[in-house]
């Protein structure tokens, strides 16, 4: 990704940029819920599809998976990923996520966090049929998403949603009400074992120190003070957050291949 163009980057590359890790929607508490949610034992084979910076890899790593393999789209995160974490049975493929090329029944457990989320939705399903293919029966497909509030919304709204949010983080953000999620899930063969649902306050002073400890929610902060440009998308991004506040929620989907 080119990072030059700061009016075109990612919302998620640029966060980055400024110093943030903790770049998914229910933050760092909802990853560690996922983590602990998939029961990672040493038997097992893991599969992460878009693991980008690598922080829940690293999560994973530290309950000794039998093999983990990332798959990822981008070049840049790519390379990050493999310059970073170096283990004798860890892997990082860069190819989409619908078309893995693993072998099929091969993975114990598929994860992912915030991806599906910027699929149109039959790239969703794709996705998702995917994670089923290389799973084993009775494997487990833990997502952590973004999710549209309430279940019955009014379909003008979501469109509003979706719209303002693709704008203003300069990618096709299509999250899905919590029955949408559920539904879609099912249709690819998953059964829905839990659900669990928490405020998107990805933006927000307190998010922010708790996601990323004080000292480098400060960094990041000052990061912002003397970076202009960036500062202004960041607090785009943060006005449609707060916009769409009641709207706008991190959902973890805890599923089993039957």
């Amino acid at each position: 990704m080119n990072t030059s163009n700061i009016s075109k980057a990612s919302g998620h590359w640029l966060l980055a940029k400024m110093g943030k890790r903790v770049l998914r929607p229910g933050g760092k508490k909802f990853t560690q819920a996922l983590i602990e949610a998939l029961h990672i034992t040493e038997g097992d084979h893991l599969a992460e599809f878009a693991p980008g910076l690598g922080q829940t890899a690293l999560l994973a790593l530290k309950q000794h998976p039998a093999s983990y393999t990332g798959i990822e789209a981008d070049a840049d995160a790519i390379e990050i990923l493999r310059q970073t974490i170096i283990a004798p049975n860890v892997c990082f493929i860069q190819t989409s996520a619908a078309q893995t090329g693993l072998p099929a029944g091969s993975k114990d457990k598929v994860f992912g966090e915030a991806m599906l989320t910027m699929q149109a939705d039959h790239r969703k399903s794709a996705i998702i049929k995917e994670a089923h293919r290389i799973l084993k029966k009775g494997g487990s497909y833990t997502i952590h998403e973004l999710a549209l509030l309430p279940d019955m919304l009014a379909e003008p709204l979501k469109a509003a949603i979706q719209q303002d949010l693709a704008k203003a983080i300069k990618v096709n953000a299509r999250p899905l009400t919590v029955p949408e999620w559920k539904m879609l899930l099912q249709q690819e063969g998953f059964t829905v074992k839990k659900v669990i649902t928490r405020p998107m306050n990805l933006l927000t002073p307190a998010r922010l120190i708790q996601d990323e400890g004080f000292l480098r929610a400060l960094k990041v902060g000052c990061n912002l003070l003397t970076h202009p440009r960036e500062r202004y998308r960041v607090m785009q991004m943060r006005a449609v957050f707060k916009k769409y506040k009641k709207h706008i929620g991190a959902i973890l989907l805890i599923c089993e291949k039957q």
